[in-house]
């Protein structure tokens, strides 16, 4: 292109040649540029992780000191205070400790007693019914 055509063309002049088939002009200093805008980048987004975790520790200090005045406890204190209770409850009972087996079950005796009582109480053809077995 000439000096009258590139002028004319203002600052598209780099976008022009690629569309003629020229070669894209190389900046031998791009890698760098990009390195630095890479790192640019980075510290940017340090610097503002940092700057919301110093708010969110205000936050939080400025939470925990209504929780004091008002005496308020925090969803996890109250959760970690629940479980040990569930457990120092667990560990002992204040009523008297259950038998196993109540007395009365499973005594072979009392059954057939049991049996012996009803069998006064049925008439005697049903009786006779239980008999024959």
């Amino acid at each position: 292109m000439n000096f009258v055509m590139k002028q004319a063309l203002g600052g598209a002049t780099k976008d022009m040649g690629k569309m003629l088939g020229g070669e894209e002009e190389k900046d031998p200093d791009a890698a760098k540029k990009e390195e630095e805008r890479q790192e640019a980048l980075r510290q940017q987004e340090e610097e503002r992780k940092a700057k919301y975790a110093k708010m969110e520790a205000e936050r939080e200090n400025l939470r925990q000191g209504i929780r004091d005045k008002y005496g308020i406890k925090k969803k996890e204190e109250k959760e970690a205070e629940a479980a040990a209770a569930m457990e120092q409850a667990s560990e002992g009972s204040l009523t008297r400790p259950k038998k196993a087996v109540p007395t009365g079950c499973g005594d072979e005796e009392e059954e057939e007693s049991i049996v012996d009582t009803v069998m006064k109480f049925i008439p005697a053809p049903l009786m006779d019914m239980f008999n024959k077995k």
